[in-house]
């Protein structure tokens, strides 16, 4: 339901927004954030089931992967094996590892959700060499895709009056492919990091989660009015491991 703002105009004439709240459905946008370089993937739904949810995510995922440099042939399979098993200590909760594993190549966080969890989808990662990890009840600000969500929101409906749930999910495409020309990485500002910097304050926090940019995201200039969406987002971002 869009609010009245601050814009130029005549004195005690200020610019309105129709006030009537249309009931016409929830907007969903799937996210998948790579935060060492900035780049985002979404696409927009009207409905998040699981089915929904992990034919888009194997899709992107495969295209990912298909991009990424060939992996050493010197790795075996005990160092492999290893490598999996060391993102699994300190977990309450582990999931057990398939006997055959491939070199780990991605990361990929995650809510701690139960379809997240299903069987057939954590055999499909661990076989395209991908390690889940998932964020406790009430730590999504651990995601930082959480953060991303955040920015291309306002960025995309800030002072807009969107009409149908088709406008909605193709202007969250122009203001992603947008934001990708010239992508801000995020840098992971946790407790622990912050006790091991020794200068504090070197970074610029976004988007209200436990992350920083190297240099603060330019501010629109454009007049905008508030806005009130109720939205219901499904979401995860990948870091490539190295």
């Amino acid at each position: 339901m869009p609010h009245p703002g601050r814009s130029w105009r005549p004195q005690n004439e200020p610019a309105t927004q129709p006030h009537e709240h249309v009931r016409g459905g929830t907007a969903k946008i799937l996210t998948l954030f790579q935060p060492a370089t900035g780049q985002v993937r979404l696409q927009p739904v009207t409905r998040s089931t699981n089915a929904i949810v992990h034919r888009w995510l194997k899709t992107t995922l495969t295209e990912i992967m298909a991009a990424l440099p060939a992996v050493a042939a010197s790795i075996d399979g005990d160092q492999t094996r290893r490598l999996w098993q060391a993102w699994q200590e300190g977990l309450t909760v582990r999931f057990t590892l398939p006997d055959d594993l491939p070199p780990l190549r991605l990361l990929l966080i995650w809510d701690n959700l139960t379809g997240h969890k299903t069987p057939e989808m954590v055999l499909w990662l661990c076989r395209h060499a991908i390690m889940p990890l998932y964020t406790p009840l009430g730590g999504s600000w651990l995601n930082l895709a959480e953060a991303i969500q955040r920015i291309l929101k306002r960025r995309t409906l800030d002072g807009q009056h969107p009409q149908t749930l088709a406008e909605i999910g193709a202007w969250f495409e122009t203001t992603a492919q947008a934001w990708n020309q010239q992508p801000t990485p995020f840098i992971w500002n946790g407790k622990r990091r912050q006790r091991r910097r020794k200068r504090p304050g070197d970074g610029h926090p976004v988007g209200a989660a436990a992350a920083h940019s190297r240099r603060p995201l330019p501010r629109h200039r454009k007049d905008r009015v508030k806005y009130r969406l109720s939205s219901q987002i499904t979401h995860s971002h990948v870091r490539r491991f190295k």
